[in-house]
């Protein structure tokens, strides 16, 4: 169900097989041995490294990819343990080693360390920053290279946005039904078909992929599988992300409501009714949950009795799904602005106008901008701070589509039928893709791969071509 364009093998994964066979010669022939814990996660983890079978009162080197980083004097059985190391932020995604070299001797062990970075939900945390600040692989000067990885064809429009959890991409179609591919060849998993329309983004926690569809559900499925695990039914469509924090899921639905439930029975914890329908997806920081409604405002709600915190009043509907910086909640409007609000106690900190309904959800990185597009055609970097605009980009068509941001670059759709990547600190453009049709999908970036969805049926995956190997 797919087609590949470029040759990509997973970064570190070829010479794998090589590792685990060191591995397993180091333990078995001189009885060295490591333990590491966690064993996957992003650059700058921070891991433990525990080890066995060294001499006694013995200083140990312990290293990462040849580097090292920390060092520990065994005890008297040879041993030590939780020696914490951080991961380089420029590690790069796949395996690597970590080791434990014992100084003047050649007593040595080793363990295999995955570097991978989780997308689990909609704009990557809970608060909707929107920015993978973990990605080193697509910086500015590589991204102009992006080339077609995969494509996987669904049978209708994808306005859904992708999470990528574990090697897996899990996206849904107006087809009716949620996709598990896997994240690097775009190989079929496994399907799950709902009722009608899933343009609500997955989000995925603890081995559970949770996902909203327009028949009026929530769905919880086994993350391996896609098999079902509990429904929760509302009174109207359900295009709403879900958010996933402290074992709660928040979402919206059309019937007004805002739901919090139980992410591992589904049972209802609380529901508040708004005014109009809730299409925004929650953010959730601070113990408070900021959703936006049809309604024309903003809620403020806490996040463990949905009681109301304050609300503020636009004039015009949101379906943006609002951003959480440390002190602002920050949204558009169909009355075609920006806001900013003090995310405390919500009284206005900025605004600013587009020419078009702002129905995309902003990100923001460490430059102090905020990005979101406009339906007046233009992709708008605002300063977090005064709400000044620092730069705008006009594309072909309206972007309805929320950019994400990733190791200095922002990347949007737009109606155009193009995907785009811009420079986050000039809007100088740096590559763009035409697919067949409008680009109303939101991107994700994760291990050095661009994913997003066309209302051409397909799902792309983008990344750079790989160096030929050295024999």
């Amino acid at each position: 169900m797919q087609h590949s364009k470029i040759a990509r093998r997973h970064t570190g994964r070829y010479f794998l097989g090589s590792l685990l066979g060191l591995v397993a010669l180091v333990s078995s022939g001189f009885g060295q041995s490591i333990t590491i814990s966690p064993k996957v996660g992003p650059p700058t983890s921070q891991i433990l490294v525990s080890g066995s079978g060294f001499s006694a009162h013995a200083t140990v080197n312990i290293g990462f990819g040849g580097t090292e980083l920390a060092s520990r004097v065994t005890n008297t059985s040879g041993s030590f343990a939780n020696v914490a190391i951080e991961i380089p932020a420029t590690a790069a995604p796949g395996h690597h080693g970590v080791t434990a070299q014992q100084q003047g001797s050649s007593l040595m062990a080793h363990a295999p360390f995955l570097v991978r970075t989780n997308w689990r939900q909609f704009h990557f945390f809970p608060n909707h920053v929107g920015l993978n600040r973990f990605e080193n692989v697509l910086s500015t000067e590589k991204v102009v290279n992006l080339a077609m990885l995969w494509s996987f064809p669904t049978a209708n429009v994808v306005e859904s946005s992708a999470a990528v959890v574990d090697g897996i991409v899990f996206i849904g179609s107006n087809d009716d039904n949620l996709y598990a591919m896997d994240a690097d060849t775009g190989a079929f998993l496994w399907n799950f078909t709902t009722g009608k329309v899933v343009q609500s983004a997955p989000a995925v926690n603890s081995n559970i992929v949770y996902v909203g569809s327009f028949d009026g559900n929530l769905y919880a499925l086994k993350q391996a599988t896609g098999a079902l695990l509990w429904t929760f039914t509302t009174g109207g469509a359900v295009a709403s992300a879900p958010t996933v924090i402290n074992g709660i899921v928040y979402f919206g639905s059309d019937d007004s409501n805002v739901y919090a439930v139980d992410a591992a029975s589904g049972k209802l914890l609380w529901k508040v009714l708004t005014g109009g329908a809730v299409t925004s997806s929650p953010a959730v920081a601070n113990n408070t949950v900021y959703v936006g409604s049809a309604d024309s405002h903003l809620y403020a709600l806490d996040a463990s009795t949905g009681a109301h915190v304050w609300r503020f009043k636009v004039g015009g509907g949101i379906a943006s799904s609002p951003l959480v910086t440390s002190n602002e909640v920050i949204f558009g409007s169909n009355n075609h602005h920006v806001f900013a609000l003090k995310a405390s106690t919500g009284t206005l900190a900025w605004s600013n106008s587009t020419k078009g309904a702002v129905r995309s959800s902003p990100a923001t990185d460490s430059n102090g901008l905020v990005y979101v597009g406009s339906d007046d055609g233009r992709l708008y970097a605002f300063s977090a701070s005064t709400g000044a605009v620092a730069w705008k980009r006009a594309t072909g068509s309206a972007v309805s589509s929320s950019p994400a941001v990733a190791d200095g670059v922002v990347y949007v759709g737009s109606f155009d039928d193009h995907v785009y990547a811009y420079r986050a600190s000039s809007g100088t453009l740096l590559w763009s893709f035409a697919t067949g049709a409008a680009v109303v999908s939101s991107p994700v970036v994760a291990n050095g791969i661009l994913y997003i969805g066309s209302n051409d049926t397909n799902v792309y995956a983008f990344a750079l071509p790989e160096a030929p190997e050295h024999p």
